[in-house]
């Protein structure tokens, strides 16, 4: 048995700064208007993925002339990035709106949300079966593939890097590449940067993981278990350092701090992808494609928050692959329903109508 009232369903096109994916493609609104639900979709909102209102509009959207018409209209709202300011007074109370939201990292963000009394179900914490991240894995696989891209890119000298070529050449050494956590990010950083000929460190605080890796990987690639000291010593040999650690809902934890920084190559590079979860490197700070990198004490920094949407198409293929099953459960049978029948949605509800009902967030956001 289906939902018995058919939902009013948003796709607003995203307004973060250099953001090019969008919640949902076409098929998930055929899905959905086949099972009777009236899916909105802004003008334009797949065009930086690669998606035309006709191709929507064929899959049975309705296309609204502006993100007015949506948020007023909607039950649900689909997206990809947390609300910008633009969007706080947007939202209505009662409404539920799925995305990213690292509300951890964002306590105006959190409070804004709060205070409209939207039902906050967050991709970051929606756990599987198995109490993995199914939501996070398809961006942390783009985020861990692109930080070698990037960071080999700003390695280069007029981006004020070292002048370094990744993978060396014949009687030349490679760059000494570091990637703080093992976890999706860290896998695939580690994986591309094996591939264009690194060395590299991965580091990590468990041991079965560790242990795994070290089995799957190639031979330029070493597992060092993780802890202060083994960090500050890879550091000193660091030609391009991944920041991949996460605690799912929770803030980074800093590893790398200031003074670390005096220890580092001139010229060396950060890639700090746990930015959206506030850093893992005390110096680290937001910023976007448009102007990606900063300096601080001869290291490049590169901190853009949304990194996956630079490669929109692919990012927004992968990621609605991965959360459209939750849009549909939602549709069909009501929150709570849905919420019952599979806790792993459940455990993606941040905000309930004013309320933090998610204890690594509230406990992040305490005092």
């Amino acid at each position: 048995m289906g939902y018995h009232v058919a939902m009013n369903i948003g796709v607003v096109k995203e307004v973060k700064s250099d953001e090019y994916r969008v919640g949902m493609v076409p098929a998930g609104v055929q899905a959905l208007s086949a099972a009777g639900h009236t899916v909105r979709v802004e003008a334009q909102a797949g065009i930086g993925s690669g998606i035309s209102d006709e191709e929507y509009l064929h899959a049975g959207a309705r296309i609204a002339p502006d993100a007015d018409e949506i948020w007023a209209s909607s039950d649900l709202i689909v997206k990809v990035k947390e609300p910008q300011e633009q969007e706080f007074a947007q939202m209505r109370h009662g409404q539920f709106v799925l995305t990213y939201f690292h509300f951890a990292a964002d306590r105006a963000l959190t409070n804004a949300c709060l205070k409209a009394g939207i039902w906050a179900i967050a991709y970051e914490t929606i756990r599987d079966r198995a109490g993995r991240l199914p939501c996070l894995t398809p961006m942390s696989e783009v985020a861990g593939k692109m930080s070698i891209q990037e960071g080999a890119k700003y390695l280069e000298r007029p981006m004020m890097g070292r002048g370094i070529l990744l993978g060396g050449v014949p009687g030349v050494a490679p760059a000494n590449v570091v990637i703080l956590g093992a976890g999706i990010v860290g896998h695939n950083a580690a994986k591309v940067a094996a591939g264009l000929g690194a060395n590299v460190r991965l580091m990590d605080i468990n041991l079965e993981r560790l242990r795994y890796l070290d089995d799957v990987m190639p031979s330029n690639v070493s597992t060092i278990y993780s802890d202060a000291w083994t960090i500050r010593e890879a550091l000193r040999d660091a030609d391009l350092v991944i920041g991949a650690v996460l605690i799912p809902g929770a803030r980074a934890p800093r590893l790398v701090t200031k003074q670390d920084l005096v220890s580092m190559k001139n010229g060396s590079v950060i890639v700090d992808v746990a930015i959206d979860q506030g850093g893992c490197i005390e110096t680290s700070r937001p910023t976007t494609h448009h102007a990606p990198t900063f300096v601080v004490d001869g290291v490049v920094h590169y901190c853009v928050t949304n990194m996956p949407g630079a490669v929109g198409r692919t990012s927004t293929f992968a990621l609605c692959n991965a959360t459209f099953a939750y849009v549909q459960a939602i549709a069909q049978n009501g929150w709570e329903k849905a919420a019952q029948a599979d806790p792993g949605l459940a455990a993606g509800l941040n905000l309930r109508q004013g309320e933090i009902a998610n204890p690594v967030v509230a406990a992040a956001l305490a005092g």
